[in-house]
């Protein structure tokens, strides 16, 4: 065997791209960086490969004075990795994989910014299903909008097929697959009601592999628009008057509520959702206000309902659901520019909560 080959086959390079979420507000950007280093050689049996996994990629600091998480004279931000991606969008030769972060102080304790770190341990019992709407942009419209004035009223555009009622849906056939080849678990997308404006679904079993996904498929989204010359927007209104916003519908269930047919628990669930509104609304995006007016399929955003299939109720019943009692409850409150972390943590709360409604009935808040 050429000793060459030997040397290059135990030094192959791999590409690592940390991502992690900085201190702005009222909602974060994602930042990343790469690192490259020597592919870890693995034994299975008796051949070597080279592989790599997310013990296999070293803590890392950042300027943390840079991304509003540090003072520029103790500026040194750790990111720890704790889920790890094949990056589809790789344009070499080098195997390269997508780092998802989280952000610890130089201590190692997490960062007040680590919203992810709050959630606690997972809970696979936990499913959830993001409907993320976002709006493609260019030149500061949406695409597809004349240059001057605004497209022909809304109404047409929702699942549209054709030049005249959608536009971008190359780059959204791109996003697709390019989560596919991530691992993410993505499940379909759309043209939404408002030219130019588009959704994608994600499901997730687990708080935070839910949240996980999500938010690479964002990273995914933006990385994309540098190549396509357009901005992403995840503003919930993007265009002011007669045109639909861009929410975060969020789908959820656990295994009562998707297993035992219980009504009893259902109506648990109403009550202390109502009892938390104000503060599920918290975490739920800023300018939120905009979009949940009670008009174009949403409940007014000081307002709580619910109903069997009800676009306009801030938990919509899916008639399955309603049939027997056994399957899932849609959200509609949460804004496109919603925290994940934030999302999962306070439904997971609330979901703990209902188990024991009926005895914690005037202390539930």
């Amino acid at each position: 065997m050429n000793p060459f080959f030997i040397i290059i086959k135990k030094k192959m390079k791999i590409k690592l791209e940390y991502i992690w979420l900085d201190g702005y507000e009222p909602e974060p950007n994602l930042r990343s960086k790469v690192k490259v280093i020597d592919a870890p050689v693995k034994m299975v049996g008796d051949k070597e490969f080279h592989g790599v996994e997310v013990k296999d990629c070293p803590d890392w600091s950042f300027d943390g004075s840079s991304t509003k998480q540090a003072e520029g004279s103790s500026s040194d931000c750790i990111l720890r990795p704790v889920r790890l991606y094949p990056n589809p969008i790789n344009k070499g030769i080098i195997d390269s994989y997508l780092v998802l972060c989280e952000v610890l102080n130089s201590d190692g304790s997490n960062h007040n910014t680590n919203t992810r770190s709050l959630i606690g341990k997972e809970d696979s019992d936990i499913w959830f299903g993001f409907e993320q709407e976002y709006t493609l942009m260019k030149d500061g419209k949406p695409v597809g909008f004349p240059k001057d004035g605004f497209p022909e009223p809304q109404g047409k555009y929702y699942c549209g097929v054709g030049k005249d009622q959608v536009n971008g849906r190359n780059f959204v056939d791109n996003h697709l697959e390019n989560c596919i080849m991530a691992g993410i678990d993505v499940t379909g997308t759309n043209a939404e009601v408002m030219l130019g404006q588009w959704e994608y679904q994600v499901f997730g079993k687990g708080k935070l592999k839910a949240a996980d996904d999500l938010w690479i498929s964002r990273y995914l989204l933006l990385q994309m628009s540098e190549d396509y010359g357009m901005t992403i927007e995840f503003h919930p209104k993007p265009v002011l008057g007669d045109w639909n916003g861009s929410g975060l519908h969020c789908n959820f269930s656990n295994s009562k509520m998707r297993d035992d047919g219980d009504k009893d628990y259902y109506m648990n669930v109403y009550k202390v959702f109502e009892n938390r509104h104000l503060l599920h609304i918290s975490d739920y995006g800023s300018s939120n206000e905009l979009r949940l007016t009670g008009l174009h399929e949403t409940q007014s955003i000081t307002k709580f309902s619910w109903g069997v299939s009800d676009r306009g109720a801030s938990i919509r019943i899916p008639i399955e659901t309603s049939k027997d009692w056994k399957g899932y409850l849609e959200d509609r409150r949460p804004a496109s520019n919603a925290d994940p972390y934030k999302i999962t943590k306070v439904i997971s709360e609330s979901l703990e909560l209902s188990n024991t409604f009926v005895v914690l009935h005037e202390e539930v808040v």
